[in-house]
């Protein structure tokens, strides 16, 4: 395989502020581009459009905003040729079918679709009923089977797109440790009380709702413990007093600094099969214990009472933060595991690299054929 430099067109679904497109592509263009690898990001949601998806309502503000989006999207097409490939993390387009894939296709571009979600399945939208009726399995599906490649952020995506006849590789989401508190940070004076937090988006905090009786009985019992939620919206919670804030990048890391026990419960569906463990990756990674849901790809993230706790049934729940509330020493032995484990498997660097030589490789089969 030849190491010439490269030339990639990243077509992102949200901009930094998203986390799937940030963890997905926007976290490896630094590396890339030391491994030779000249990056162009476009973003199909610019800042004010992303914001505003996040709320409910402005239905025709929003429809105009996708118009011009569309727009800048094909703008930014018209000049692929410029490009080695063309990586799409997500659709090029939310709605309509892909025409546009196909015309790329057909015009000998190198084609990628990067996922980490089952897309495949649909979910309906929070916020906005056209958003729901544009979203379409089938067109993910056709977008598996045409392009020249698939990176799927675990195996159950990788076996989905192979099962409907596409190519796919697995490269798992990195995580930079870097931009948390580490350790000696964390653990180096007194914290006061244990903190129980969730981290995520309004769209998600529902799943809260799994585990609600233990969350109760856990605040009853032990008064004393701060639950926060960072971008979970307006959730509330009869009897547990839970704190809200809304989520930036800072205050994302500022709450991470502060929570001792991070929560994932999912429901028992396919659909969560398809995550792709980001949630407990971050805590992790931000020296916090992830108590999640055992299932999917959280059962090949975590080393069960080692780096987080995997739940099956309310008693799995409720006994994993008993001990963890009761038991200072395992809370801090665990988040250290947890943090080491994160660094040494999902370096930055080193899942960039796997990017490069893919896209590499297949820029160069698509020469010799």
């Amino acid at each position: 395989m030849s190491e010439r430099p490269l030339s990639v067109l990243f077509l992102t679904r949200y901009p930094e502020e998203g986390a799937s497109s940030r963890y997905r592509v926007f976290q490896y263009i630094p590396y890339l581009e030391k491994l030779g690898v000249t990056c162009h990001v476009q973003s199909f949601m610019d800042q004010s459009m992303y914001r505003a998806s996040m709320s409910q309502g402005a239905t025709g503000r929003k429809m105009l905003m996708t118009v011009s989006a569309a727009i800048r999207r094909l703008r930014t097409l018209l000049k692929h040729r410029r490009y080695d490939v063309v990586y799409m993390q997500r659709e090029l387009l939310p709605f309509g079918p892909p025409l546009i894939e196909n015309a790329l296709k057909r015009s000998g571009t190198v084609l990628v679709f990067d996922y980490d979600d089952a897309l495949f399945i649909k979910q309906p939208s929070r916020y906005n009923p056209l958003a729901t009726l544009f979203r379409s399995p089938e067109k993910t599906i056709e977008i598996l089977r045409l392009v020249d490649c698939t990176v799927a952020g675990n195996d159950w995506l990788r076996d989905s797109a192979v099962k409907v006849g596409g190519k796919a590789e697995t490269i798992e989401v990195a995580e930079d440790t870097a931009r948390f508190a580490g350790p000696e940070e964390k653990f180096g004076e007194d914290r006061g009380p244990v903190t129980i937090g969730w981290l995520g988006s309004p769209s998600t905090s529902k799943y809260l709702n799994e585990i609600a009786d233990v969350l109760r009985e856990v605040a009853s019992a032990h008064p004393e413990v701060r639950f926060e939620i960072m971008g979970g919206g307006e959730f509330a919670m009869d009897d547990v007093p839970w704190r809200l804030e809304d989520w930036s990048l800072e205050a994302e890391r500022e709450a991470l600094k502060r929570y001792d026990i991070g929560l994932m419960p999912l429901p028992d569906q396919d659909w969560s099969r398809g995550k792709s463990g980001g949630k407990a990756r971050t805590y992790m990674a931000s020296t916090v214990v992830p108590v999640v849901s055992a299932i999917g790809y959280n059962n090949e993230l975590l080393r069960h009472g080692e780096t987080g706790f995997l739940c099956k049934t309310k008693d799995d729940w409720r006994d994993a933060l008993e001990k963890l509330i009761t038991d200072k020493a395992l809370r801090e032995r665990m988040a250290r595991a947890a943090r080491k484990d994160v660094e040494e498997r999902f370096d930055p660097a080193g899942q960039a690299a796997k990017i490069a030589a893919l896209l590499r490789r297949l820029v160069d089969d698509k020469v010799a054929a």
